[in-house]
Order: structure tokens, then sequence, then C-alpha cells
């Protein structure tokens, strides 16, 4: 007998269902080696906030040009708040559900799609059954105070492998705000076109590769223009990486100097600490 919630079944559906929607557009992302490997699962790793859902949904969308129905890249993120109290054994429901809305799929193959898996315990058993089931294909992507992106290929045992993504490079900005600029190679065009360049290079210096923090493009008006909301959600990435992944992990008391010592070590980067001086040297 299935003991999965009602209202967690009901949302394995529902989730099942928007997989098939098309999402928005989105900047393309440069990734280094290779992003699929046979058997293996991929998991999508990085730091908080550069765009690892956005690129699992780039994966897919490049799976449906290539003519995969969007009803075999079945995505499903766990952060919903129906999934309270899940684990691995109410994923075989999860599994089911896809059968009953794709009943001739049981020998077609199809790209599981899974955000912030590690909020379900015993997750690493269901998606190696998957890897073995059918010549299906995962992706995973997650990060958390008690599981950070990289251990969630590791906890794989072998089975995993580890795509890195960073920031937005210097291409990757100008892409996402729709700039054209000419050939990045070739920078000796007109005066107009190097200024613009370097004026998007300091911009670019300024800001980061956060996707969020981007300047707002001229053209389509997307990105965050006041400087104040730009510093002060940085702040909140910095805050959430330390109390998430550093306070609640490893059980810090004194968060008074935890957060001293980060500040300290952002503004001076690049300098040589000591502990026992407390000054960079």
């Amino acid at each position: 007998m299935d003991a999965t919630p009602p209202l967690m079944r009901q949302a394995f559906r529902e989730l099942l269902a928007e997989s098939a929607a098309p999402p928005p557009p989105l900047t393309p992302r440069r990734v280094f080696g290779p992003v699929w490997m046979p058997a293996k699962a991929t998991a999508i790793i990085g730091m908080r906030r550069v765009g690892k859902t956005t690129f699992v949904h780039q994966l897919r969308e490049e799976r449906r040009a290539q003519g995969v129905s969007a009803q075999r890249l079945p995505f499903v993120s766990f952060e919903d708040e129906r999934f309270a109290g899940i684990d691995a054994t109410h994923l075989h429901t999860l599994v089911n559900e896809y059968y009953r809305q794709q009943p001739d799929s049981h020998d077609a193959p199809a790209l599981w799609c899974f955000d912030e898996i590690q909020v379900v315990p015993g997750w690493e058993r269901f998606v190696r059954r998957l890897l073995d089931t059918a010549g299906h294909e995962v992706i995973v992507t997650g990060s958390s105070a008690a599981l950070l992106s990289r251990e969630i290929a590791t906890a794989l045992r072998g089975r995993a492998w580890q795509v890195l993504l960073h920031p937005f490079s210097f291409a990757e900005a100008l892409r996402h705000q729709g700039a054209s600029l000419g050939d990045m190679a070739n920078v000796a065009g007109t005066g107009r076109e190097q200024s613009r360049l370097e004026r998007a290079f300091l911009d670019w210096l300024a800001s980061g590769g956060f996707p969020e923090v981007q300047p707002a493009s001229a053209r389509s008006g997307v990105g965050v223009r006041d400087p104040a909301t730009r510093h002060r959600l940085l702040c909140d990435y910095v805050d959430v990486a330390m109390l998430r992944d550093v306070v609640e992990r490893h059980n810090v008391r004194n968060v008074v100097a935890l957060r001293w010592l980060v500040r300290h070590f952002l503004g001076n980067a690049g300098s040589l600490f000591s502990v026992e001086s407390s000054t960079p040297r």
C-alpha cells in the first residue's frame, strides 16, 4: 500500500505536468569539459546563486531542441513546502505518477532533473536505481548546511559526474545584458566600441558575475539599477553562506567573531593573514 501523503502525491503530479512548459529565455552558460558521462548522474555544483537551476533548464532545452519530448524531461524541485517529511520511500510514487502520465514510456529513457535533492534522506539509493533502470539519465543540484553541492557528487559513490558552474564571466555578463560589441577577440574597432567595452568591463568588475546583481541593460531594462541594492544583495549572499554553510554546519558559537573574520577577509582580498596578529601582511 502506498503510504505517500495525498498532498505530496498531488505535488508530484503537478510538478511533472509543469515540466512540459518551456522555461523563459535564459542566458547561455559556458562550462569547461563534458556535461554528460555514460551511466553517471550529472551533478551541477557551484556556490550559491550562480544559476545552477537555470543551467539545468538550459540542458533540458538542449534535449528538446534535439527532438526529445518535454514529457521525457521531468523536473522536480524538492524545495516545495508540500515535500515536508519526504524520504526516499516516497520517491517510488514520483516514478509511478510519471508513468501514469506517460503510460507508453516504460521502455523509453527519461532525463530526470532533481533540484535541491539533498532534502530527501536516502536519495542516493533512489538515484542509483534510476541510473540502472531503462537507461534513465539524472541531473542533481543542491546546496545546504547539511549537504554542500560538492558532497552531492561524492554521495553517489562514483556514479556522479561533476560539472562546476561559476558566476558569469565577462562574456556571459555581456550576453546576459543583451550587449552586442562585436567580436570579443578583436576589440580594435571604433573608439565608441572600445569605450563601450571598457565601460562594460568596469561594471562587471564592480558588480561581479552573480546573475541576480548584473547592471540593468539599456536595451532590455533587466537587472539591478541601484548600486545600493546590488551591494545589499551581495552582502546577503555572504550572510547566507556564512550562516547556513558555516554556522549551522559546524555549530559555531561565536557568530560575531566569525562575521568579523569574514568581513576582514573580504576587505583584504589577496593579502596574507596571521591569526596571531589579526592583521594582513
